[in-house]
């Protein structure tokens, strides 16, 4: 259990040290979402310099989705029983030196290795400090108000990186690599000083060793599957083989996890309809918005030839209202609850999205991509916070790092996955004269597959808008009733049939 920091009640005033520990944990995310971005402007730039191939240039990326979606799963266990904080800060350590030795490196390989370390390190970092929050904030308005801060961060860090990346690739793509650094290391001082010691879980049945090495497995080889798919093709034996072997270890890894008195993963968790949505949701969510950012740094870069800083400025102003919201949707989640919440910001996603159709190769900004970005950032202020507070409400504090590593291997591999298939849709129709019109005619299908997956998010959302206030007055009522009885006169059946409802 995380040491207690006399967390006041709902809209009492947070303590100096207690915003530290929030504003460690968000510089965490922060550098996540920033490096992320970052990297992705700096590509072309990488390419010319050491003089790699198109092939060798995409696991600049992908090494890090690679290592951050394969060990998410690892990484969020390992905060519960190593210790929440001892678990970030070392991770954390690493991802500043992995920083340090990406901006020195002199060949692909290496860039690609220190990439691969930096994804690791958040695959550590990301599950550990969002159990930190959901331990050390109490569930209900408290816990909501830190994770809507918490998620709004990597909301403002994405679009810092494209904005940072346009400038200090101007100067190097070293910088883009060595930003990261000197912020990790401020935030591991502040982090040694502010972030409470917690105990680690009664481990003496032995860790799940087999669970982790199948599971972790499994997800390693379907991230670099999907990855490698587009490249390799869908239908070529490799492809079909390595997907037959991810579904082979996935099954070893749920029969190991049911028998094990110590998983990995605790399955029965995702009995639970509230959960299972907000991991699908989580997947819908980001797989769509990684595919749209693709295809609209596409468009602008290749086809209106907008520079780097002008394709950045265009991401803004999602950014800018993500920022700004961060302190309410905390209060808005609180009056209205998760799932309206979350459905109202996919709402908001197919919306941008179905707009964005209306692209042309001579758009005018504010009619045409404004309306689409300020959607974009409404969903991401309503969707991504709500979507942490809905996987984590209701879960034991002993397994809030196992939720959250599961929720953000949901995010990573959603992103790689639909990403590989809005890529893979491009190709399919990238045929034609190679004019600038037929360029834009083969990205339109894949932003029709993005406003599709965004909306598949939404009808998963509102399967848990079904109408439950009733019943739950009715428990409430009978309960109550119970309770104000229960030395006088045994609870009648009819009492029985209420709470149970």
């Amino acid at each position: 259990m995380t040491t207690p920091l006399n967390v006041p009640d709902s809209h009492a005033r947070w303590s100096p040290r207690l915003w530290g520990t929030l504003l460690v944990l968000c510089a965490a995310m922060f550098l996540d979402a920033l490096d992320v971005s970052m990297v992705g402007v700096a590509l072309p730039s990488i390419a010319d310099d050491l003089g790699l191939t198109t092939s060798t240039l995409q696991w600049i990326v992908s090494g890090y989705i690679l290592g951050y979606g394969g060990l998410l799963l690892l990484g969020g266990r390992a905060a519960d029983l190593l210790g929440r904080r001892r678990v970030f800060l070392i991770a954390l350590g690493v991802f500043a030196l992995a920083s340090l030795l990406g901006g020195f490196v002199d060949s692909g390989p290496l860039l690609i290795a220190s990439r691969f370390i930096k994804g690791l390190s958040a695959a550590f970092t990301a599950p550990a400090g969002l159990s930190i929050i959901t331990t050390t904030f109490k569930e209900g308005p408290q816990r909501n108000r830190a994770l809507s801060i918490y998620t709004t961060c990597a909301a403002t860090g994405f679009s810092m990186g494209l904005v940072l990346s346009g400038l200090l690739t101007q100067l190097s793509w070293r910088w883009t690599m060595l930003l990261p650094a000197p912020i990790a290391l401020i935030a591991l001082i502040a982090g040694l000083k502010l972030i409470p010691h917690s105990d680690r879980e009664d481990t003496h049945r032995g860790y799940d060793l087999p669970g982790a090495v199948t599971g972790t497995g499994a997800m390693l080889l379907l991230v670099f599957t999907v990855v490698q798919a587009p490249e390799a093709g869908w239908t070529s034996a490799r492809t079909l083989l390595s997907f037959l072997a991810v579904a082979v270890l996935l099954t070893v890894f749920v029969t190991i996890e049911r028998r094990t008195a110590n998983p990995l993963i605790r399955l029965g968790v995702l009995r639970s309809g509230s959960q299972v949505r907000a991991q699908l949701g989580a997947a819908a969510f980001f797989g769509s918005y990684v595919g749209f950012q693709f295809l609209v740094t596409q468009y602008m870069q290749s086809l209106l030839g907008w520079s780097a800083l002008e394709t950045a400025l265009a991401f803004l102003p999602a950014g800018v209202l993500v920022a700004l919201s961060s302190t309410k949707i905390g209060d808005v989640v609180d009056r209205f609850g998760t799932p309206r919440v979350i459905a109202a910001g996919f709402t908001s996603l197919v919306v941008g999205y179905a707009l964005f159709l209306r692209i042309t190769l001579t758009p005018s900004y504010a009619v045409v991509i404004l309306p689409s970005m300020l959607l974009l950032g409404a969903a991401c202020a309503l969707t991504f916070p709500s979507l942490n507070i809905q996987a984590t409400n209701g879960v034991d504090d002993d397994e809030q790092g196992m939720v959250s590593g599961l929720l953000n291997t949901s995010i990573q591999v959603g992103g790689a996955i639909f990403l590989a298939v809005v890529t893979a849709v491009i190709t399919a129709h990238g045929s034609g004269d190679g004019s600038r019109q037929a360029v834009l005619d083969s990205y339109r299908p894949g932003l029709v597959v993005v406003t599709v997956v965004a909306f598949a998010g939404l009808l998963i959302t509102l399967t848990g808008l079904r109408p439950r206030r009733p019943v739950q007055r009715t428990v409430l009522v009978a309960s109550s009733e119970t309770d104000r009885a229960a030395e006088a006169a045994p609870t009648t059946t009819a009492q029985k049939v209420s709470v149970r409802d």
